[in-house]
């Protein structure tokens, strides 16, 4: 059913965009060959994403705790996705991206921007003479919803504008083309904004599928430019939150070159690409930093910052401004922004040496990155210097103060989560840097949080740390992970075993249902048990101990040698006790054993291995 362009919209629109991409970013960053092939724009613009979708949570959830219950405006949620994203930009497409949210918010949270004329006029936007409502002019009288169509065509629009004002030297067939066809598609369209947004997809999608015909390096490589697939996956969520429809599928990230990958003539791959087209394979340094300046200061700062590299995007406003650059000097990248104003966050990556390996065919991984003191990670807990770091540890997620406590004893970090608040990538890597260990096990522990812990494990390794992710998807899965966890072994055969164990494990939980809902048992009523095994509501009860019993025996009918029960915060120990002798009694020679969890959610979680 198609949407209205509000606060609900913007919010869907972040959660499906931070889903795609989180299934698209190992394929964006297989095909991240400009400006530097250092195999990191999927999981850029996931973590551009992931802070603009918290951010919009938490204006949700802000207004939701107010004496008057409010919800957030329009104004309010767009303003911020587009602060989310702005202090959470990573990496040049991701500070691009930003850019765009932040022109796209300009518009859609002033509602004395409806009068304006299309902004049209900015730097390299593009030649597109069709007024941003021509198209529905041309269609006759205005449908209903014709206000937040315009508003969506001039938001597009502004967005391509001022990424184009923000990057130093825009290059034609990346993100940038693509945000201007996007542009351009919507302010062709007529109808609602539904098909606005629908139009702007087609119209991305149209130019990123033209990329390697504008970019030589995208040719040689037999790839389209991932910023820009990145661009059109995020659109394709916009328009699935307006329309109520998938748009139709991106082609493969990597589509088949029809001829051979030429070698250049100075030995360069087809993954070599110079920053900006330097001959000597582009600066050595990746730089990013937030900084508190005025625009005066900033317009100085871009003049500095362009002589002394390239990739140079300087995205943000109103005093608060986000910074990258390629550089050789590091130091004097960061001495400008001190001169400027304040800088923080400062993050330094070095990926020259990765860039070159990556036109050999070694992976395309950027080298460490140093994060400077204001940085988490960049001293231990205490606020002393780094310890020495162990060999190998393991994160665990876990939804309660129990269990975290039953992960540390088995040696693991336990990441805790709060009802309806899962934790971010950034949270994860928080929890790695502490482990200060050279190889880390993430547990996941959910499915939801699987792309979560994918772009945690991708910054590890951006930091230096051999990260493995193992997909387990319930509590009980991350426990018998990490009962056969040996540090003593290889890293590969760890992982290999820990994943075994978890997927010989099958699980189940029990929840108390908190409306009339269509289930795979049948329909639930408030008030209900739902058996959930798998994943799945398989029996509908009215007691919870009773449907517990009936989930153990269909569990236990298909084999099992071993129950686990993890008990939830408030459940009586008379229940484990029940189930622990209904166990005994009625399945010969199976073990069972029980752990207090406390997760306030879920009443019951079972394991059976």
């Amino acid at each position: 059913m198609p949407h209205t362009l509000d606060a609900d919209a913007v919010r869907m629109w972040c959660g499906l965009a931070l889903d795609a991409l989180g299934r698209a970013r190992a394929d964006i960053d297989a095909i991240n060959v400009y400006p530097v092939a250092d195999g990191d724009t999927g999981t850029n613009l996931y973590l551009t994403v992931e802070s603009a979708a918290q951010a919009v949570d938490a204006a949700f959830n802000g207004h939701a705790a107010t004496a008057a219950a409010s919800r957030p405006t329009l104004a309010d949620v767009v303003r911020a996705m587009a602060h989310g994203a702005l202090i959470g930009a990573r990496g040049n497409s991701g500070t691009i991206l930003a850019q765009l949210l932040r022109g796209m918010a300009d518009v859609l949270a002033d509602g004395a921007a409806a009068g304006d004329p299309p902004a049209g006029d900015g730097a390299g936007a593009g030649d597109c003479d069709a007024p941003a409502a021509g198209a529905a002019d041309a269609a006759g009288p205005a449908p209903a919803g014709a206000a937040d169509a315009d508003g969506l065509r001039r938001a597009l629009r502004r967005a391509a504008d001022l990424a184009y004002l923000a990057v130093a030297h825009p290059v034609e067939g990346t993100v940038l083309t693509v945000a201007v066809a996007a542009a351009e598609g919507a302010e062709r369209a007529a109808g609602d904004v539904a098909a606005v947004a629908r139009a702007a997809y087609e119209g991305a999608r149209t130019a990123l599928r033209a990329t390697p015909g504008q970019l030589d390096v995208l040719a040689r490589a037999g790839v389209v430019d991932a910023g820009g697939y990145g661009l059109v996956t995020v659109l394709g969520g916009l328009a699935e939150a307006l329309s109520g429809e998938s748009p139709a599928a991106l082609a493969p990230a990597r589509p088949r070159p029809a001829t051979p990958a030429p070698v250049a003539s100075d030995g360069q791959g087809p993954g070599a690409c110079p920053a900006d087209g330097a001959p000597d394979g582009g600066p050595a340094f990746e730089v990013i930093y937030l900084l508190e300046a005025d625009d005066t200061a900033v317009t100085a700062l871009r003049e500095r910052l362009d002589a002394l590299g390239d990739s140079l995007v300087v995205v943000g406003g109103d005093g608060l401004w986000n910074v990258h650059v390629h550089v050789d000097d590091a130091g004097a990248a960061v001495e400008a922004g001190i001169q400027a104003g304040r800088p923080y966050r400062v993050r330094i990556t070095h990926f020259g040496a990765a860039a070159r390996k990556a036109g050999a065919g070694a992976p395309d991984r950027p080298g460490p990155a140093a994060v400077l003191p204001d940085q988490p990670g960049a001293q231990d807990p205490t606020g002393g210097p780094r310890a020495e770091r162990a060999t190998r540890a393991v994160v665990a997620v876990v939804p309660g103060d129990g269990l975290a406590a039953l992960c540390a004893e088995a040696g693991a970090t336990a990441v805790a989560t709060r009802p309806g608040e899962p934790p971010a990538s950034g949270e994860l890597v928080d929890a790695v840097r502490r482990t200060a260990a050279r190889e880390v096990v993430l547990l996941p522990n959910d499915t939801e949080l699987h792309h979560t812990a994918a772009a945690a494990a991708a910054q590890a390794r951006a930091e230096g740390v051999r990260a493995a992710v193992i997909p387990t998807r319930s509590a009980v899965q991350g426990i018998a992970a990490l009962a056969v966890h040996e540090p003593g072994r290889s890293f590969d055969e760890d992982v290999v075993a820990m994943t075994s164990a978890a997927g010989a494990t099958r699980y189940a939980e029990l929840a108390v249902a908190e409306r009339q809902s269509w289930t795979m048992a049948g329909v639930c009523q408030a008030g209900d048990v739902l058996g959930m095994i798998d994943g799945d509501v398989a029996l509908i009860g009215s007691e919870l101990a009773a449907t517990a019993e009936a989930v153990l025996d269909r569990m236990l009918a298909s084999g099992g040698e071993m129950v686990t029960l993890v008990l939830g915060a408030g459940l009586p120990d008379e229940v484990a006790e029940r189930l622990e002798r209904h166990v005994r009694e009625g399945h010969f020679a199976v073990d069972t054993v029980v752990y207090q969890g406390g997760q306030p959610t879920a009443p019951l979680i079972i394991g059976i291995e």
